[in-house]
């Protein structure tokens, strides 16, 4: 008889597993939970969460619920009423109350080789961090947050120019076949404890994260590709940086001086270091070359990028 599965999760990350399970022959997907549509753009249209809309796109038939909280003892009572055999989580969004850890084994897919980096951003850390391996922590949930039992993990290297996107799509596959032995060697594993000695911790993400100064060119390469999607880098006169290269970290510069402008990009400064600048946006206007955008704002050669 296959197990019955209840599914937790939001953005494409947990899409990827969500996907693996349905698709499982072992398993039934009895019921699936995540976060309220919400309004997207300016014209502020209701956009479902990307699971959902995995689900939509594909015709697949099962109940979908979007409770604000789960706290309600109504909500408490549907997932009761479910009888599943696990509760999966993968970047869920709320946490979940004791109320609900007692009725099933919930199992937790998180992105980080935990202890390091409990909380809300793990992927964007690693990077930030200049970490060279990232990975996956299947984990017994408890009311603490992520500091539940593992029972799995799986390693991701980072390569050198990875950004946030596609350690995101490594890490959602390696996600995915983690769930899947998870549960089919449930019975025979043994919980281990996390060590308490190597714990950190990573905050939600703001968009005042995307500042940067020229100072150092590691961090603001590293910020770049952490930040890619959102926040995105950007500088104090709200010019944005959508496009850029890491070039070096030995020189000793001015923060921000244009040190060469070439066909299609610029060279600039840090207090240590340089980074090769390809794409710019100005607020709110379009991208843009950025040699374009030097002809415009009339930067030259020794001008300090603001």
């Amino acid at each position: 008889m296959n197990k019955r599965i209840i599914f937790m999760g939001t953005p494409d990350y947990a899409t990827h597993i969500f996907k693996k399970l349905y698709e499982s022959t072992n398993y039934d997907v009895v019921g699936l939970y995540t976060q309220p549509d919400k309004k997207v753009g300016r014209k502020q249209l209701l956009t479902p969460p990307h699971i959902k809309q995995h689900c939509i796109d594909n015709e697949l038939e099962l109940p979908i619920y979007q409770p604000v909280s789960l706290k309600d003892e109504s909500i408490v009572s549907d997932i009761k009423n479910l009888r599943a055999d696990f509760i999966i989580v993968a970047a869920y969004g709320q946490i979940l109350p004791q109320s609900i850890l007692d009725l099933a084994p919930c199992i937790n897919l998180h992105a980080s080789l935990l202890p390091k980096y409990r909380g809300a951003s793990p992927i964007q850390q690693s990077i930030l961090n200049n970490d060279k391996y990232s990975g996956v922590t299947a984990m017994m949930m408890e009311k603490g947050l992520d500091s539940g039992d593992i029972l799995g993990l799986e390693y991701v290297s980072i390569l050198d120019d990875m950004d946030v996107g596609e350690l995101f799509e490594k890490l959602s596959q390696v996600a995915a076949i983690l769930t899947i032995s998870t549960l089919e060697n449930y019975s025979n594993i043994l919980p281990k404890k996390q060590n308490i000695s190597k714990v950190s911790h990573c905050a939600k993400i703001s968009k005042d994260d995307g500042l940067i100064e020229f100072n150092d060119s590691i961090e603001v390469y590293q910020k770049f590709k952490a930040y890619k999607y959102w926040p995105g880098i950007f500088l104090k006169s709200g010019l944005k940086i959508k496009e850029c290269k890491f070039i070096e970290n030995s020189s000793i510069n001015n923060t921000g001086e244009v040190l060469e402008i070439n066909k299609n990009s610029i060279i600039v400064g840090c207090n240590k270091g340089s980074i090769e600048i390809m794409m710019v946006q100005p607020a709110s206007k379009k991208a843009m070359n950025v040699v374009d955008y030097t002809r415009g704002a009339r930067v030259e050669i020794g001008n300090t990028l603001s």
